[in-house]
């Protein structure tokens, strides 16, 4: 019975962790416009979330691409069908590991230290200081690292999508003899600009920047003020915004394909 109690104590938590942060989403839409005063603080934020992250993202996508060709082309040389490695590395990548691995290299980079410089501040009473001096938190802090995770997420995408398709090229072409014109021609050919791009790369990438966003501030600043409970925040950033993106992903996968 105790065991039953508890699980029931947890869903609820859950689930009132799930309301709070709804209610924190509606009040970070409504601190939006006045945050277009700090767009210096949105400027940096950008910087920081979009920028530093750019050398995991070209990395990732180049060996995520390559690794993606290299078993994608055996597979395909037991069916005979190896011309066909350029549309399926392409198709691969739009549609799912493009954006799914690039929201999990956001939320584990960019996320993470959102949330440590969130729950720092409000471990040293800057969060309250600003309270102290009628400036407003969410509006100054809050929105602008929101903004610069929404905006961010789309371009890392973008990027790792386009080294993704190099490291399967590269692969293909330069290292397994694939022919150069029968890879682009048949990738051109099969990819289709709405159904895999923009539902793909867009939609997806769009949502899973907002809900990593949402939650790394949530995270930030809702943690307790001590060294611990900003560890623990940073962990919970991490495996909250996992779970969202693959489950995300497959409601967004289901509708929008």
């Amino acid at each position: 019975m105790s065991a039953r109690m508890q699980y029931n104590n947890v869903l609820v938590q859950s689930l009132a962790q799930i309301g709070y942060c709804g209610e924190f989403l509606l009040r970070i839409l409504y601190a939006v416009p006045r945050s277009m005063r700090h767009v210096r603080e949105t400027v940096r934020q950008l910087w920081f979330v979009g920028a530093m992250s750019l050398t995991i993202t070209v990395t990732c996508g180049l060996f995520v691409g390559m690794v993606l060709g290299l078993q994608l082309y055996h597979v395909l040389a037991i069916f005979g069908g190896t011309s066909a490695t350029g549309s399926v590395v392409a198709l691969a990548v739009y549609r799912e590991l493009g954006p799914v691995v690039t929201a999990l290299l956001f939320a584990g980079r960019a996320g993470t230290s959102v949330t440590a410089e969130i729950g720092l501040m409000r471990a040293t009473d800057q969060i309250a200081a600003m309270e102290m001096m009628a400036v407003d938190p969410i509006a100054y802090v809050i929105a602008p690292r929101f903004l610069a995770g929404l905006i961010a997420m789309p371009l890392l995408c973008c990027v790792f999508c386009a080294m993704a398709i190099f490291g399967g090229h590269l692969v293909g072409v330069s290292w397994l003899g694939v022919d150069n014109g029968t890879f682009w021609s048949n990738m051109t050919a099969n990819v289709d600009v709405w159904q895999d791009i923009i539902n793909g790369i867009v939609w997806k990438s769009v949502a899973f920047g907002a809900v990593v966003s949402l939650i790394a501030v949530f995270q930030g600043y809702t943690t307790p003020p001590t060294s611990e409970g900003v560890a623990y925040a940073t962990t919970r950033t991490v495996v909250a915004s996992s779970i969202a993106i693959l489950a995300l992903d497959f409601v967004l996968t289901a509708f929008l394909m």
